[in-house]
């Protein structure tokens, strides 16, 4: 990648010359300036091939045990970050004050590609070693910078553009560097765009870490900014002292360093007291309540609440059976071992796949501060799973875990069962009436699984009782208050049933606190260790499998994800009987190969099926009660359709624009009999 050495000659003059003349040639002051240390400072070379500088393994690894929790909480981000970007020509960089880099995300070719050149792990790239660059020149001006490829001051960089900004601890000083190198000779506006809003992402997670027996408070002048990246952020003591700030807290309250905030009390920023603050975020439900700035007549949206410690402590989340452990050495996030999936289904207990572990931890952040959460996924990919670990880490943990299908409830009595009833309150209701889902979750978690399937008229009331957190019973006008986590799932994209009109915009934005995407189970990268952990559950530790047999489960596809996967071993388990599984125990999977009939496409089980294979194998067979034509017709196109979508109902029922409560009942009265989903 290095350029000609005539090229190079070139570029060296042009640096000389413009430190010579004294930057009066337009351009970058900041990379002039750079130029002049790199000549005059560090005495370097411009024309001359530099050898990069590394750090040894060891030394290495200590710089990155002194910044662990600033990595820790920048990994996460920094993946986001490199796929928003979606250039498999770039890398995204973080280094140490030193300008050593700790951590990099990139593509594995353009990570070989740079690699010479010192751009990986334990690479100095500080202005001393590198001369001018995104990452060291940034460290010596304290500022957001590009350097674009001949802005370099080595020649041998001047195919790559670098841009960086600071990354900033809760005293507003420089910890760390956040870089985006790449190919790219394009002007760089958006990328330091992107990159600052993803430091202050980092800043504040770091806040929360460190001060996580500290309560947290949240504002803005702006209401609708709240609980977003531009809200203003305190670490309050329990005293009232403010011990860390946000950059928009301080810009928002007109100050210029943490110098002028530190020690301050919070009723010294506001008119109010932080236990009037709690009080009345709680009271709204952790909506913004209005608060003064002392001292002057500028009004603020504000939300407090209790410390994290308070929600989880180390030896509790231990104590439960959660150990949280680093991604990147392959491990991954355990799920307390009393979780259940419910009705004698297997569970995973160990997620291992690193975008489950950071949306677990991410999850796990959130509903300590009780914000709700919705998780969007493929049928069986594990939402309902995913929403009890979240559960056993929340504050909430103590609590019933309380789920709802709303898609396999009908549409006449999805009220009584979320709201519950008086007795007598209509026909057929119990004599005892009955406390609904929401009043059986309070002081848990309530699970609105497939929440897309709601009925328009009780999204209404169910946002009144989130807003509100009280439920009225049907039949009765007494009012009961409510205190529960919410987690929501669905396989449906939400904001285009929104668009449509199908789904309440209001209700969409209370239940999305965070958005969750669960990976399907073909691209999570712990499938292997999956289908061994659901094997043990179904065939014991002492089933094993065929190389071939692995071979078939690994490179399925798995449109049923983790409830066809439990199916599929569950009957090459009670096939093999105790014997090593192999093809011929897997006859859904060979069917999909080779399908001869219905009947073979009938037995593979599908994303919606909750019995065994005798609910698909039924679904083919005669009816037993006696159809007329046009009913038997209508029965043998759901069948094709069924056989069409592989046995999903959801994809039937999208296709026929119709509920899935609908085509369960249609299915039902024409005798193909496939039970609701878990």
């Amino acid at each position: 990648m290095t350029l000609m050495p005539r090229q190079g000659d070139r570029h060296a003059d042009r640096v000389l010359d413009v430190v010579r003349r004294g930057f009066h040639e337009e351009g970058n002051d900041l990379v002039t300036r750079s130029w002049s240390r790199c000549l005059n400072q560090y005495q370097l070379d411009p024309g001359r091939a530099r050898e990069p500088v590394v750090i040894e393994s060891a030394a290495l690894q200590s710089r990155r045990n002194q910044h662990a929790d600033v990595i820790e909480c920048a990994r996460y981000e920094m993946t986001t970050l490199y796929q928003q970007l979606a250039d498999p020509e770039s890398a995204v960089v973080l280094t140490d004050t030193d300008g050593v880099i700790v951590h990099m995300v990139s593509s594995p070719e353009f990570a070989a590609e740079v690699e010479p050149m010192g751009l990986h792990a334990g690479g100095m790239w500080g202005e001393a070693e590198a001369g001018t660059n995104g990452m060291g020149t940034c460290l010596a001006a304290a500022h957001p910078i590009s350097v674009r490829r001949e802005e370099h001051f080595f020649s041998q960089f001047t195919q790559l553009t670098c841009s960086a900004v600071p990354v900033l601890d809760p005293t507003g000083e420089i910890i760390a560097v956040l870089d985006v190198t790449s190919r790219s000779s394009l002007m760089q506006q958006h990328v330091l765009v992107l990159l600052g809003m993803t430091a202050r992402m980092i800043e504040n997670r770091l806040i929360d870490k460190r001060f996580s027996n500290a309560h947290p408070l949240h504002f803005h002048s702006r209401p609708e900014f709240v609980y977003t990246l531009h809200e203003g952020k305190l670490a309050v003591g329990e005293d009232g002292r403010i011990l860390a700030a946000n950059r928009s807290a301080l810009f928002q309250l007109g100050l210029q360093s943490m110098d002028e905030i530190r020690s301050q009390r919070i009723d010294d920023l506001f008119q109010t007291s932080l236990e009037d603050i709690l009080q009345r975020s709680l009271s709204s439900s952790f909506h913004p309540v209005v608060a003064y700035r002392a001292k002057a007549a500028l009004r603020f949206f504000a939300v407090a609440r209790r410390p994290a410690s308070d929600a989880a402590t180390p030896a509790r989340v231990a104590g439960m059976g959660i150990v949280a452990l680093d991604e990147a050495q392959g491990e991954g996030f355990r799920v307390p071992s009393r979780v259940s999936a419910g009705r004698g289904a297997p569970i995973i207990r160990t997620f291992k796949d690193a975008r489950l572990v950071a949306h677990l931890d991410t999850a796990r952040r959130v509903v300590a501060r009780r914000t709700p959460v919705l998780l969007c996924g493929e049928t069986g990919s594990g939402k309902e799973v995913f929403a009890r670990a979240i559960h056993e880490t929340s504050p909430h943990a103590e609590g019933a875990f309380v789920a709802v299908n709303c898609a396999s409830l009908p549409e006449t009595l999805i009220e009584s069962e979320l709201f519950g009833y008086k007795a007598g309150a209509f026909t057929g209701a119990q004599r005892s009436g009955r406390r609904g889902k929401i009043l059986q979750a309070d002081g848990g978690t309530l699970f609105l699984d497939e929440i897309a399937d709601m009925p328009l008229e009780l999204q209404a009331r169910l946002l009144r009782v989130l807003d509100e957190r009280q439920v009225t019973p049907l039949g009765t006008e007494e009012t009961h208050p409510v205190d529960f986590q919410l987690v929501s799932a669905s396989h449906r994209h939400l904001p285009s049933l929104v668009r449509e009109g199908r789904f309440r915009e209001d209700l969409y934005y209370r239940l999305a606190g965070i958005e969750l995407d669960l990976p399907p189970l073909r691209d999570r990268s712990d499938k292997r260790e999956l289908i061994q952990a659901v094997l043990a559950d179904e065939g014991g530790s002492a089933c094993r499998l065929g190389e071939e047999a692995e071979r078939l489960l690994m490179a399925h596809p798995w449109p049923g994800n983790l409830r066809q996967l439990r199916h599929v071993l569950r009957t090459a388990a009670a096939l093999a009987d105790g014997k090593t599984i192999t093809r011929e125990h897997l006859p859904s999977l060979a069917a999909r190969q080779a399908p001869s009939s219905l009947h073979a496409h009938a037995a593979l089980p599908a994303a919606e099926l909750t019995g065994a294979e005798a609910n698909t194998a039924s679904a083919d067979a005669a009816p037993t009660v006696k159809l007329n034509p046009i009913q038997a017709n209508e029965r043998q196109v759901l069948l094709q359709m069924l056989e069409q979508h592989r046995w999903n109902v959801s994809n039937v029922a999208k296709a026929l624009d119709v509920s899935r409560n609908t085509l369960y009942r249609k299915l039902h009265k024409l005798n193909i009999e496939i039970s609701p989903p878990d």
